[in-house]
């Protein structure tokens, strides 16, 4: 007699078995990357102290962008999300490309932060790069196979590694700016007062716009994990509202520091943790070893990104199946409604990625790259476009919770416009023309994709129906 297959084993259900903790954490690791540590120099150096004011348009776009996200998945709650939101906006069609989309960036992305932590790791101990990024990759997986409260807990004390790092050097920075700690004495505004607030003009600004509009990318990550949690209402408004106010006193903080306490000439990028501006205030803080600390903090937050990447892909491939838009069979949950499968077929196209950047096939995976610089301003613009459409009609059904979005018949459109505006500022821009040609060609593909799937599954629906009747 064979034993009866267990009927969560066969669900495709996923367990919500995380905290709002957890949510906070996952969404401030995923957006806490090197691109703090290692790319805010860049900005700086455009503008000069008013790379304030870039921070402060690529934040606003950011709070509205997952203001919108929140109201919608309080309402109906999908590890589809934004990708849900579309199709239920637009059409199956647009469902379709928005999730394949964001599944390739978190791919890419995924593979970007592996052969970086793997780069710096390889040097610490004299060895091959694949081999760290190996030992990574499959100690994440294992992380990504356990039930989703255990994978939350991890990724909690894992991003939060980060986060006191970053405390630490506010509390450290202040002490030197104050001459609490041996700088001189009392700083002031001294290195602004040399240059100016506004040493590029507007130019600058518009330039340093470009480098930091991405900055707050991966908070997103928070509402594919909220369909998990315990509570999805109460946990994605209060997760959402917790990471906007801490990312913007994280990222604001730490530039305003760094303006105030470095001179305007040795500022820049920095293309390993010796250049970062990071690294910089921590040697006038006289702190041995500081070149040694922030290569270890840029591979854990490295890690810790990658971690959720692995994490979000898989939920993405498995929301994608149920709704029919993936292979079946990536839709199945284990007993403890983890999606194994997916979590395997992202974890390989993750290698795929990984052997793409050693391999280096000239212009492809340049292209890839770009295309990756840009998804995010789709994603934007397609989220304000999803919930006008989206808003009227979860009021008209009374399915708006608490948690809503701020002057719903302005803010959007003004979201949309300052979006088209960065749109515009990369056109002008010889690279940014490159990226804005690069997602315009994978959106076109996607969307191509979407198009063409959803007729043909929607013939073979049809086609099953018509079979149904004539057995009848």
């Amino acid at each position: 007699m064979s034993t009866p297959v267990s009927p969560v084993a066969d669900s495709t259900a996923l367990a919500r078995g995380l905290k709002t903790r957890h949510l906070t954490m996952m969404g401030l690791g995923s957006a806490i990357g090197a691109g703090l540590f290692l790319g805010t120099g860049v900005g700086i150096a455009a503008a000069g102290p008013a790379v304030i004011l870039a921070y402060v348009v690529a934040g606003f776009i950011t709070v509205c962008f997952m203001q919108m996200l929140a109201e919608m998945v309080a309402a109906r709650p999908s590890s589809g999300t934004f990708s849900t939101y579309a199709e239920q906006a637009f059409g199956r069609w647009a469902g379709f490309a928005i999730g394949w989309l964001y599944w390739f960036m978190m791919i890419m992305i995924m593979a970007v932060e592996i052969t970086g932590a793997s780069a710096i790791v390889a040097q610490w101990f004299a060895i091959s790069p694949w081999i760290p990024a190996l030992i990574a990759i499959g100690f994440f997986t294992v992380i990504n196979f356990a039930a989703v409260k255990n994978f939350g807990e991890f990724e909690f004390w894992f991003a939060l590694i980060k986060v006191v790092v970053i405390v630490a050097f506010l509390c450290i920075g202040v002490a030197l700016w104050l001459g609490v700690l041996p700088t001189g004495g009392f700083v002031g505004l001294s290195n602004i007062s040399e240059v100016g607030f506004m040493p590029n003009g507007w130019a600058g600004v518009a330039t340093a716009l470009l480098a930091v509009a991405f900055a707050f990318g991966g908070i997103e990550l928070v509402t594919v994990a909220a369909a998990e949690s315990e509570n999805p209402e109460a946990g994605v408004h209060s997760a959402i509202r917790s990471i906007i106010w801490r990312i913007s006193i994280f990222y604001i903080g730490s530039v305003l520091l760094i303006v105030l306490l470095l001179p305007f000439d040795e500022i820049g990028g920095a293309d390993s943790a010796a250049d970062s501006p990071f690294t910089a205030v921590l040697e006038m803080a006289n702190i041995p070893g500081a070149v040694g600390i922030m290569e270890a903090v840029i591979v854990v937050a490295l890690l810790s990104a990658c971690n959720t990447q692995i994490y979000g892909s898989s939920r993405f491939m498995q929301n994608l199946a149920v709704r029919g838009d993936a292979p079946e069979i990536f839709a199945k949950t284990d007993p403890r409604g983890v999606p194994v499968r997916a979590v395997i077929v992202s974890v390989f196209f993750g290698f795929v990625a990984v052997a793409l950047q050693y391999w280096n096939p000239p212009g492809l995976l340049a292209f890839l790259l770009n295309a990756v610089g840009g998804c995010l301003i789709v994603l934007w613009i397609v989220v304000a476009l999803s919930f006008v459409r989206l808003h009227p009609k979860l009021e008209a059904s009374g399915e708006i919770t608490d948690v809503r979005m701020w002057a719903p018949n302005v803010l959007p459109w003004v979201m949309i416009a300052l979006a088209g505006g960065v749109i515009l500022l990369m056109l002008a821009d010889p690279d940014g023309r490159f990226q804005m040609f690069a997602v315009a060609v994978v959106v076109g593909v996607v969307s191509l994709a979407g198009i063409l799937w959803t007729r043909t599954a929607g013939k073979t629906a049809a086609g099953q129906n018509v079979k149904k009747e004539e057995v009848r």
